[in-house]
């Protein structure tokens, strides 16, 4: 078995939670996936079967979010399964918050939270949170490509914003960021991811549609169609030579440092580079 699925995560599951279930239904252990999702959110989780494992790397890591964001309070996992640190009984207005949420645009450093897998010092850094240690943070550079304001609940003090982003971004920190700039606190009551490179929410298969081996065959998808590099067609005598590992020639005047894939009767055999008038084989998937 070799692909990709476009799983629909449920809340309540770690994104491990999804692989061991599909583990035991396939009776396969190779098993991956793009972008791990907190338990409490649900979304787009792309997962990769068998040998497709190895191709993670090179897909598309943009990341497109629907999130709920909640004013008043904030927590110490900047979520709604952390405990309060603090609460604010002052309301926000619908145009200080547009305001707000345009700060967010373009590259900015975030300081993902405490509560995250991050390692810093050898250590993940939920570790330290849990036995009540301080450990520097450092922000990281991230770049948010889209936010945009889909609905206020002037009354709830909820809102709902769509933001696109790159690989890393923590969208808790948003929350946690925009509830500090407003002066009043907030956190990420609700997270849906609606996209993971090129996979996308509308057509995704939950989770619970997927009982058999067979639908998990029958849902998976060439990875060929979710790589956006480019791609040679192998003859008989150049298969044969990546398979020991050997070059080929650069016969289609690729650029330099080009990152291709490299086909034999349909199917991806390898991932190589270009150097020069040379073909050098990455990775073997055969």
């Amino acid at each position: 078995m070799f692909g990709f699925l476009n799983v629909y995560k449920p809340t309540g599951m770690t994104s491990h939670d999804v692989i061991s279930v599909l583990r035991k239904i396939s009776g396969i252990k190779q098993i991956g996936h793009s972008g791990t999702l907190d338990p409490f959110a649900q979304g787009v989780l792309p997962i990769a079967i068998g040998k497709a494992t190895r191709l993670i790397e090179y897909l598309n890591d943009d990341k497109e979010y629907l999130a709920e964001i909640s004013f008043g309070k904030a927590t110490d996992t900047y979520d709604c399964d952390g405990r309060a640190i603090s609460e604010c009984n002052s309301e926000i207005a619908l145009n200080d918050l547009q305001k707000a949420l345009k700060t967010f645009e373009g590259e900015i450093f975030q300081t993902p939270p405490i509560y995250s897998a991050i390692k810093v010092k050898g250590k993940k850094l939920y570790e330290y949170a849990r036995k009540g240690q301080e450990i520097e943070i450092e922000p990281r550079k991230v770049f948010i490509e889209r936010i945009e304001l889909k609905s206020f609940d002037e009354e709830s003090q909820k809102a709902q914003v769509l933001i696109k982003c790159s690989k890393g971004t923590y969208i808790r920190s948003i929350a946690h960021d925009l509830g500090q700039n407003l002066k009043v606190g907030a956190h990420l009551s609700e997270l849906i991811r609606t996209k993971a490179g090129d996979f996308t929410v509308d057509k995704a298969i939950f989770l619970d549609e997927i009982k058999t081996k067979e639908d998990i065959e029958k849902n998976l998808i060439n990875p060929l169609k979710m790589l956006n590099l480019t791609q040679i067609i192998l003859n008989e005598i150049e298969y044969k030579k990546i398979t020991m590992g050997q070059f080929i020639d650069n016969k289609n005047s690729l650029q330099n440092d080009d990152l291709i894939i490299l086909i034999y009767n349909n199917e991806i055999k390898a991932v190589a580079n270009v150097d020069g008038n040379l073909i050098k084989v990455k990775k073997v998937l055969v």
